[in-house]
């Protein structure tokens, strides 16, 4: 089974930002996650929808038919940390970490996942009566 790769470095957002819209697409079909994060409200679904597009760019130059691809993997992983000083009272430093970010996607031949959902209980609520 062929695959397809394309690679983000040093993404300057936090990894924990990221993965919440790379969530949204993991296992998808290629088409429905590019129209998924046209929607997102979030700074990093732009990026995400670039490098998607880069790895399907990647996939029809290595002869890979574009039908079924699936994000079969999206790594979102931190990257450096720019250490920038804030000057506080009383002679004290405050450390800011500004976080970059890391993403891997891999594109796929197969099927798009189902994604379970959790299992609900009903409880029923007991009346009571004055």
């Amino acid at each position: 089974m062929a695959e397809a790769k394309a690679t983000l470095s040093d993404y300057r957002q936090s990894p924990r930002k990221v993965r919440i819209v790379a969530d949204m697409v993991r296992g998808k079909k290629v088409e429905d996650a590019i129209v998924t994060l046209s929607f997102v409200p979030k700074r990093s679904a732009l990026p995400l929808q670039k490098l998607i597009a880069s790895a399907l760019a990647n996939a029809k130059s290595l002869s890979i038919p574009v039908e079924n691809l699936v994000v079969k993997e999206i790594r979102v992983d931190g990257g450096k940390i720019l250490y920038r000083r804030m000057a506080m009272s009383r002679g004290r430093a405050f450390v800011m970490r500004k976080r970059t970010t890391h993403v891997n996607v891999t594109l796929a031949e197969g099927a798009p996942k189902k994604i379970k959902k959790a299992k609900t209980t009903s409880k029923k609520v007991a009346k009571t009566t004055k």
